[in-house]
């Protein structure tokens, strides 16, 4: 793609940041460029982020009927997986497997419930309610 024809749609994060591309110049060499969004690429990244987003929200319902454990919703919305959460917290994968069933998850101490809190950026009691502060 030449330099001047490198899209400037507004995309996911137009307004906060410029992504860098090739291009080639005038001359034919390869260089940078930076655009502030590609539609095709927002539009896709648009249907990742409502995959996400419905992930979340069955996770948040697994839950709130009493099937998995709160690590289950805050490891979607943190957009982490057991090998993740392991290297974060310190236990091992079939720990944190075991700790996503409820019986298991009530019967945590507070300094393993401690550091998932802290994984996840949060505190105990939010980790316990699906509470969810973003600045």
């Amino acid at each position: 793609m030449k330099k001047e024809q490198v899209p400037q749609d507004l995309g996911a994060l137009g307004k906060i940041t410029k992504e860098v591309v090739y291009a080639t110049d005038s001359s034919g060499k390869y260089t940078t460029e930076l655009s502030s969004g590609w539609e095709v690429k927002k539009e896709a990244l648009d249907i990742a982020w409502q995959d996400v987003e419905a992930r979340i929200a069955n996770a948040k319902q697994k839950v709130l009927n009493g099937e998995a454990s709160p690590i289950l919703f805050f490891m979607e919305y943190r957009l982490m997986d057991p090998g993740i959460l392991s290297d974060y917290t310190g236990y091992w994968r079939w720990q944190i497997k075991r700790h996503l069933k409820t019986d298991v998850f009530k019967q945590l101490s507070e300094k393993k419930l401690q550091k998932y809190a802290d994984a996840f950026n949060t505190n105990i009691e939010d980790l316990k309610t699906m509470t969810v502060h973003e600045a």
